[in-house]
């Protein structure tokens, strides 16, 4: 049985429930209080008045308000459900009169009273007219709750697949950036050094298993993305001049924790990317860290002007900000973020707090 086939059942038993404690009320509650035998005429009279509630119950609710009341058209909404309010109550007051039921009253409550004919006590039509209301109002309030909760899904629904095309997106957007990168980084090792080439290239195919089978995922374990975070260090320390120290602290032995794949890589790639230079010594420095299922990133590196010709520097920014995004989509308040570039050492600094619980 389906989850929809399950919801109809138990709103069908909701509505018979119902029914049933209203008519105990009409037919049981009330007459209890008289303590008289009553005529079948006036049972019959108790059912008309249940078969009218429940036929404006669900006019009302399948006809009226969808096609009138939502359509904005209010008064004429109101003036329907009066309409057939009076409609009902005259149709009711005709059986009465039919079978003479006052006269049936009389002699049921003062059977030794010759019965004199009186004006009509409009106070048990009052009641009638605010009951068949009372069907009019809870049969509305139903429908209309019934409405929100079907647009309050249906704007989740769109939220969502929302979110999952931008995220698609952006991740079609960071593997095409991160593999013109190292590309480009194996491309400048090719002339200086050949052997130290294949080497980068044999650690990139290990890095594009990660980027095919782990990327297409909407989450990787975090021991996987550290692995893949010391796979491309050590991709680009081939690279690397004696000028640039490496101030590496990756935790060894992580919980296993869910996190979206490839989302660290950015900053990191941004340290080897702006934070080298061939003329001056510079440090470069990384630690990830994971405490109490809350993962600590922070990198630090001196910024380097790059050089205008330089292939590298083609599609500068799309990996930051891309992430950046990414993280909001993802996970909202459950990250903080801090990126300082305005600093006296000239450094850009980045610390990022990810809560994986």
């Amino acid at each position: 049985m389906t989850y929809s086939n399950h919801s109809k059942r138990i709103t069908l038993l909701i509505h018979v429930l119902a029914w049933i404690f209203i008519a105990i009320v009409i037919f049981v509650v009330s007459p209890l209080s008289w303590k008289v035998d009553l005529p079948v005429e006036y049972w019959f009279k108790q059912g008309l008045v249940l078969l009218f509630l429940i036929l404006l119950f669900y006019l009302n609710m399948k006809l009226l308000v969808p096609k009138i009341l939502f359509k904005g058209k209010n008064l004429l909404f109101v003036l329907i459900a009066f309409g057939f309010t009076f409609l009902s109550l005259i149709l009711i007051i005709q059986y009465e009169n039919l079978v003479n039921l006052p006269e049936l009253m009389h002699y049921a409550f003062r059977p030794n009273v010759p019965y004199e004919p009186r004006p009509r006590n409009f106070s048990y039509d009052m009641f009638t007219i605010l009951l068949l209301l009372f069907g009019f109002g809870i049969s509305t309030s139903v429908v209309a709750v019934q409405k929100w909760q079907a647009d309050m899904a249906l704007r989740q629904q769109m939220e969502q697949e929302k979110i999952s095309s931008e995220l698609s997106y952006l991740k079609a957007q960071i593997n095409p950036h991160f593999f013109f990168n190292t590309l480009n980084n194996i491309y400048a090792l090719t002339t200086i050094d050949v052997d130290r080439a294949q080497q980068a290239l044999l650690k990139l195919s290990r890095m594009m298993r990660y980027v095919l089978y782990e990327t297409d995922k909407d989450l990787t374990l975090v021991s996987k993305e550290l692995d893949f975070i010391k796979d491309y260090i050590e991709l680009m320390r081939l690279r690397l001049s004696e000028k640039v120290i490496l101030a590496i602290v990756i935790q060894e032995k992580v919980e296993d924790l869910p996190i979206a794949p490839m989302l660290l890589l950015p900053f990191i790639e941004n340290c080897f990317k702006h934070g080298i230079s061939a003329k001056t010594e510079s440090t470069i420095e990384i630690s990830i860290a994971l405490r109490d299922k809350t993962l600590h990133l922070k990198t630090r590196n001196p910024i380097v002007p790059v050089n205008p010709n330089s292939k590298e520097h083609v599609g500068s920014g799309i990996g930051l900000s891309n992430t950046k995004r990414r993280l909001a989509l993802i996970y909202g308040e459950k990250h903080q973020l801090t990126m300082d570039q305005d600093n006296p050492l000239n450094e850009y600094r980045v610390h990022l707090t990810l809560n994986l619980a």
